[in-house]
């Protein structure tokens, strides 16, 4: 038979026969699909092919791929119709396909009117689905597996600044190196095993050869400008016995990690006091430091100035203070300021007046010989909230100025710069500032480059400052009024007292 406009897609011959539902009794009309179909391709000199309209479809035979499926939004079709009269009978035969990703779909449609001898017309519909066959996923091309090998952003030479960002080592701790690499980062940081579990397997030789090999060949000096970040498990300031040692043995073996990496520093958060005295939980902390101290070569444990959530230690500069001070070894005790954190805390750095301030208050209490790297995260939250919220540079409350103040700080050449901000999947968003911070060295803030780029940022954040001002501003007042009623209770309770007493 010769179809017009090309050959009407056919369901599948072999797939089982379905009886149909009548929805009519004027008539006992009944039909497979597998009837439609055969009627459809047998040859007949009374059937003819035309673009007739069905306008009363009896029996409507659907096979669908995905039934449980939601249309794509997304989709390509492609579609042919067909119709086939005889004497009996009119089959119209409709098929699409449609093809979201990987997944392709073939719906075909077949509708057929019966020619009955009465006239009239009776109504049956059936619908038949078939499985989905998924194309397999496409193998990437040798160019496309080069392509994504290839720096985001490639790195800036002879800086006096060493600006990255905390890296994944997921695969071993090599692969940040690759990823450090591929952002244009000139530091970097990673966990050198799981932060959220106790144990972990040792560092494989092979890993840690890998590591020392690409660092040397890419330059990356790991002794001065590689910083990784301490397990968020590991609470130094722990009272309790067993705990400790668990602390301390998982403490411990990130030290020894480093010394066999190469790595000379050491980021850890200093830990929580718990309900115990502040002063015992920073001796503790202290004398935790020593043994590992002892323990390894030349690794530097750098404190990471904290928020100010809850119990924890390190928001003042008096808590690192405190902690340096219990240290035997001072040359190998370091601080990491982190700026979110710091500006959570209470410490302000958004003008270069404020900045001076801060930094020198800083080097009143602490030291800054003790300066050992920075954290740079801008913050969500506002100035004093104590909440550890990390944003984008310039989009948060401390605003690009701050980040300008550090970056022509001469006092701070050399020190590794880690970003730790949000990001996306292929950390472009990293490779992006770190060419933004990399752009503020030698800029002049009163500039009108400076300013249009310090706007636009400020604006883009906006409507997320909003956002957490509410948060905050509604937390202040329920512990005002908190605050009130305690005070009110006090008040009565006292008076109480007084009557009792007279």
């Amino acid at each position: 038979m010769r179809l017009k406009r090309g050959a009407a897609a056919e369901p599948d011959a072999n797939s089982p026969s379905k009886r149909v539902k009548k929805t009519s009794a004027a008539a006992s009309v009944e039909k497979s699909v597998e009837e439609a179909v055969s009627e459809e391709v047998s040859p007949s000199k009374s059937r003819r092919v035309a673009k007739t309209k069905v306008s009363e479809p009896i029996l409507v035979a659907e096979v669908q791929d995905n039934p449980q499926q939601k249309r794509p939004k997304k989709q390509a079709k492609a579609q042919s119709k067909e119709i086939i009269e005889d004497a009996t009978s009119i089959t119209q035969v409709e098929t699409a396909v449609i093809q979201e990703g990987s997944d392709v779909t073939k719906i075909t449609k077949v509708k057929v009117t019966s020619k009955v001898a009465n006239g009239t017309d009776d109504k049956v519909e059936a619908k038949q689905k078939t499985s989905s066959q998924k194309q397999p996923a496409k193998r990437k091309s040798k160019e496309e597996k080069e392509a994504e090998a290839m720096p985001l952003k490639p790195r800036t030479p002879n800086l006096r600044m060493f600006i990255g960002s905390h890296v994944s080592s997921a695969g071993g701790v090599q692969n940040s190196v690759k990823t450090a690499l591929h952002i244009g980062g000139n530091a970097f940081a990673l966990f050198l095993k799981s932060q959220r579990k106790w144990d972990n397997p040792a560092l494989k030789d092979e890993h840690r050869d890998e590591f020392k090999n690409l660092c040397g060949h890419h330059n990356y000096a790991a002794d001065k400008h590689v910083l990784p970040h301490g397990s968020y498990l590991v609470n130094l300031a722990q009272a309790e016995a067993d705990k400790a040692d668990q602390a301390y043995a998982c403490f411990l073996d990130d030290m020894k990690r480093c010394d066999a990496l190469g790595i000379k520093l050491y980021n850890f958060h200093p830990g929580n006091t718990g309900p115990h005295p502040r002063n015992e939980a920073i001796s503790r902390i202290a004398q935790q430091l020593n043994k590992a101290i002892k323990a390894t070569t030349h690794v530097i444990p750098v404190l990471e100035t904290m928020a100010g959530q809850g119990n924890a230690i390190g928001s003042s500069f008096e808590d690192l203070r405190d902690i340096i001070s219990g240290v035997e070894d001072k040359t190998r005790v370091g601080v990491c300021i982190d700026t979110c954190h710091i500006f959570a805390a209470g410490y302000d750095i958004r003008t270069s007046e404020a900045f001076e301030k801060t930094i020198n208050s800083f080097d009143e209490i602490v030291g800054l010989k003790y300066l050992r790297a920075f954290h740079m995260n801008d913050s969500k939250a506002p100035f004093g909230s104590h909440r550890d919220l990390h944003q984008n540079i310039g989009l948060g409350f401390l605003g690009l100025r701050a980040f300008h103040s550090i970056m022509n700080e001469p006092r701070f050449e050399g020190l590794p710069m880690i970003l730790e901000t949000p990001s996306d999947a292929d950390n472009s968003v990293w490779a992006t500032e770190i060419k933004l911070l990399e752009s503020l060295i030698g800029m002049d803030a009163s500039s009108e480059d400076f300013l249009a780029l310090e706007n636009d940022l400020a604006a883009r954040g906006s409507a997320e400052r909003v956002k957490f001002q509410e948060q905050v501003d509604k937390k202040a007042v329920k512990e005002k009024k908190k605050s009130a009623g305690g005070q009110k209770r006090k008040r009565k309770a006292n008076e109480e007292d007084s009557d009792m007493t007279e």
